[in-house]
């Protein structure tokens, strides 16, 4: 019986971890003279669904190879299910499973194949690891391109599958980076009802994203990360907190106004005013938002209203007001990370 057999075979269940199931202290990693990281501290309990939200070059994806051991920091410490783990990193890989944000399969290989080989490196015996890879198939709705090579399959398949691979072995701990970004909006939909799946059965999962949205459907807790340092951390919960008294509208707009927020905002000094979009305006107010002479305001400026509704207050709100960076930053970001790859 191999190492990891055993380390596997004695695992005991997540809810038993009496500490935090990861602890991370001060890290920090540079490339150069850049810091990626600088001395961020976080811990992550059991069964918790923690994610990590911020635009590209926020240290994101530094912060899930330190905690996986892929990436030695230059400082701080990190501590897994109790035991120290920065010096020794594999003591506790068989905790975890990692899903990158490209894909680590083999393109020669077919994904049936891709999956007993990655539950060979946990050591899976031969009969376990080929019923738990037609079991992953099925979940994922891959079972008919189970024998087609992974090089032909499309990037929302990789995706999937580079997941099925990542839970092969059942794994305490989830690392997620950037599990949705570009792919088709359906198969985006799929995998976040698997990912919420394994957290409902005791999964705990670290998320990193670009997408706001996806965080606050998915994440109890969530850590917001700026140019290598996090700025809050909180419960969703406790992030809307402070925004729940704030009214706010979205008006839709016939054709490309761009100065339009700009021109509401002098029409009415009580209400802040923003640009969504060429064709959406965004008001917001401590005080109830009036419709009447909204709409009026905007009509006499030769502008058809399509579309005015009460919306909510969105971690989107707390975002551009913690980070100062506009929601539509991220969107560009994933936009762009999704067209690249």
């Amino acid at each position: 019986m191999s190492e990891n057999t055993m380390q596997r075979d004695n695992v005991i269940p997540t809810a038993c971890f009496q500490n935090a199931l990861i602890e991370a202290v001060g890290l920090t990693k540079k490339f150069d003279d850049v810091t990626a990281v600088n001395k961020i501290s976080f811990s992550l309990e059991p069964g918790e669904f923690f994610g990590f939200l911020g635009p590209n070059g926020a240290g994101k994806t530094t912060t899930i190879n330190m905690l996986t051991g892929l990436t030695r920091p230059d400082s701080g410490t990190i501590r897994v299910a109790g035991q120290g783990y920065t010096e020794n990193p594999k003591a506790a890989q068989y905790l975890m499973g990692i899903v990158p944000d490209e894909s680590n399969l083999y393109p020669e290989l077919s994904g049936f194949d891709n999956l007993c080989f990655c539950a060979s490196l946990y050591g899976i015996g031969r009969h376990e690891r080929r019923e738990r890879a037609r079991e992953l198939l099925e979940t994922f709705g891959l079972a008919e391109a189970a024998d087609r090579k992974f090089a032909g399959y499309s990037k929302g398949m990789k995706r999937k599958l580079t997941i099925a691979a990542g839970i092969i072995h059942r794994p305490h701990i989830l690392f997620l980076d950037e599990p949705t970004t570009g792919i088709d909006v359906a198969t985006a939909r799929q995998i976040r009802q698997r990912i919420a799946d394994l957290h409902r059965a005791g999964t705990t999962i670290f998320l990193t994203t670009h997408y706001i949205e996806e965080a606050e459907r998915l994440c109890e807790r969530i850590a917001f990360i700026v140019k290598g340092q996090i700025v809050t951390t909180d419960t969703v919960a406790n992030l809307l907190q402070p925004l729940q008294g704030s009214h706010v509208m979205l008006i839709s707009v016939s054709g490309a106004i761009h100065d339009l927020a700009d021109r509401l905002a002098v029409g009415f000094p009580g209400y802040t005013c923003a640009t969504v979009s060429s064709g959406q305006v965004r008001i917001e107010s401590a005080q109830p938002v009036s419709l009447g002479p909204l709409v009026r305001f905007i009509e006499e400026q030769n502008v058809e209203v399509t579309e005015a509704r009460r919306v909510g207050p969105s971690l989107e709100d707390v975002f551009v007001g913690v980070t100062g960076i506009e929601a539509n930053v991220l969107k560009k970001d994933a936009d762009k990370k999704g067209g690249a790859s």
